[in-house]
């Protein structure tokens, strides 16, 4: 696979994409991109969990932000530590490029010593929803992952990612990503149909002016203009 240029609508700050973890992700999450029907699977991305050694020989080169692990998840609990740290130490001998970490699994984050993570690199961590909805994920609850976050040793810089924005309590959704403190947001829908429990307009407009009100940035993706139009 090697190192792919970013040419989809997931991050479009993001400039390329890199895939080192084979294997199906243990979350298992009913909306995922990579085992949408119709998707020709490639596979390496099925069975279990496992480095992929031929991805350790690709050259990052320079000035790149780089997303790693963008089909699976890196810091989920099916994947060994050493297999974090390989991939670690490979972002490392390219030091000059910002490297984006994504997972439903912050906790793990607190088990890599910071050390270990290349210079520069953003933390980014999915929070669809502050409710426990059943049949959507094997992940780790929201509340889980809201009480991992707030332990981030405040000097890394976090993103959090709330896609596909799933129905959510106001109040306590809100205050939860305030608490975090996010260097950003990013806010997307559900755009394959596969009939999430969604927020209303007025409620994702209001959750919006919170961020803002608390001097958050957003990044709104073009998907969210679905739930925003009705």
């Amino acid at each position: 696979m090697g190192l792919r240029k970013s040419t989809g609508n997931m991050y479009p700050w993001v400039t390329h994409m890199h895939a080192a973890l084979g294997g199906e992700c243990q979350h298992k999450c009913s909306y995922c991109y990579v085992k949408k029907p119709g998707r020709k699977r490639d596979p390496r991305f099925s069975g279990d969990t496992r480095l992929l050694e031929e991805e350790m020989n690709v050259n990052f080169g320079t000035g790149k932000t780089i997303f790693i692990e963008h089909l699976n998840d890196l810091f989920s609990y099916s994947v060994p530590d050493q297999t974090i740290f390989q991939v670690l130490e490979h972002c490392r001998k390219y030091p000059t490029n910002t490297y984006i970490f994504q997972t439903k699994n912050p906790e793990r984050y607190l088990k890599i010593p910071l050390n270990l993570f290349p210079p520069k690199y953003v933390l980014g961590m999915t929070i669809e929803t502050n409710r426990d909805i059943p049949g959507i994920s094997l992940a780790p609850k929201p509340f889980y992952r809201f009480s991992a976050a707030t332990c981030i040793n405040p000097s890394t810089p976090v993103f959090i990612t709330i896609e596909p924005i799933m129905d959510f309590d106001l109040h306590e959704f809100s205050k939860w990503i305030c608490n975090i403190k996010p260097g950003f947001v990013n806010i997307g829908a559900d755009s394959k149909g596969h009939g999430l429990p969604e927020p209303t307009a007025e409620k994702i407009m209001n959750l919006i002016k919170t961020f803002e009100d608390n001097k958050i940035e957003i990044r709104e993706k073009h998907n969210l203009e679905r739930i925003m139009k009705v």
